[in-house]
């Protein structure tokens, strides 16, 4: 059965992420690992990523995917703001190992000013200089394509596959595929002719199983209009007919569905995950009582899940 998940918070610690993620019927589970919008970060305790690590295993969460911190520009010009984010990124791929995560999603950053092709060696050296000195067993480096507002690279898939490209011999890497930035950035999804050129490019730039993560939005900011807004599933200018194109391609079937939907008064989590449900023709959840949003026991379990090689 296809894997689907959310973005969910870290509030009241890692375990709790993972039981948020079963109580919401989710198999998949995406999470900030630091501080998503400053460099100071408190460190990882063995403690902590064991705990995760066993409940991971006892709850069958899979996978696990982090998403890089906000502030990481590895494309940056500036020597100050490249050295940060390079520390940054690499104190990433270090949690993301110990936590046992699958991939580590990271956008390619902004040339600020330099040429794409200048941010482009830029975001790939520093991959590289970041991974330097770890042993990457378990967690490959996703690059997410970009919406394209200012100078951010990544808005196009050739952009995204020659950083692959670049990458590959070093580092285990691979995509993903987010329906909101790919629409933003002047990709047709929203037609059934613009939807096939738009799957055929990826798999001429990138390769359709290098695509290892799906992020699921809605866009609420018009077609072409290079601004990164994530809107609810089937409300925002996509549209539900759309997404189920994504939803149901086969040649992207492997890849887990990851919602990064709003949260608000408006829509729950849960809504959003059935609107996805339904384009997948699974079983829709009810939605949580009070009582049932109550938290879940914090107790650790015994199982350990093996590292995936």
């Amino acid at each position: 059965m296809r894997r689907i998940g959310k973005h969910i918070s870290i509030a009241g610690g890692l375990v709790r992420a993972l039981e948020r993620t079963r109580d919401l019927g989710c198999s998949s589970l995406q999470f900030f690992s630091r501080n998503p919008r400053g460099w100071a970060t408190s460190p990882l305790s063995e403690e902590d990523a064991e705990a995760f690590r066993e409940t991971r295993a006892a709850l069958d969460i899979d996978p696990v995917v982090i998403h890089t911190n906000y502030l990481v520009n590895l494309a940056a010009p500036d020597p100050f703001i490249r050295q940060r984010s390079i520390e940054a990124f690499h104190d990433e791929l270090d949690r993301a190992e110990r936590l046992g995560a699958d991939y580590l999603v990271v956008h390619p950053g902004s040339s600020r000013g330099a040429s794409v092709e200048d941010g482009i060696a830029a975001c790939v050296d520093g991959i590289r200089v970041a991974a330097r000195g770890l042993r990457l067993d378990q967690a490959a480096v996703l690059i997410e394509n970009t919406a394209g507002q200012g100078d951010c690279i990544g808005r196009a898939f050739e952009q995204v596959g020659e950083i692959i490209s670049r990458c590959e011999r070093d580092v285990p890497i691979g995509m993903c595929l987010d329906t909101a930035h790919t629409f933003a950035a002047g990709y047709p999804l929203q037609t059934e002719s613009g939807f096939r050129r738009t799957m055929g490019t990826i798999d001429e730039c990138v390769g359709h199983e290098k695509v290892r993560v799906i992020h699921f939005n809605d866009s609420k900011v018009p077609f072409g209009s290079n601004v990164d807004r994530h809107w609810h599933i089937g409300l925002g200018e996509i549209g539900t007919e759309a997404l189920r194109r994504v939803a149901r391609f086969r040649k992207l079937a492997h890849a887990p569905i990851i919602l990064e939907t709003p949260e608000d008064g408006d829509r729950t989590e849960t809504w959003n995950l059935n609107q996805l449900r339904a384009m997948l023709g699974v079983v829709e959840l009810p939605e949580p009582t009070l009582e049932q949003a109550r938290p879940a026991s914090r107790g650790r379990t015994a199982a350990r899940r093996p590292a995936r090689r």
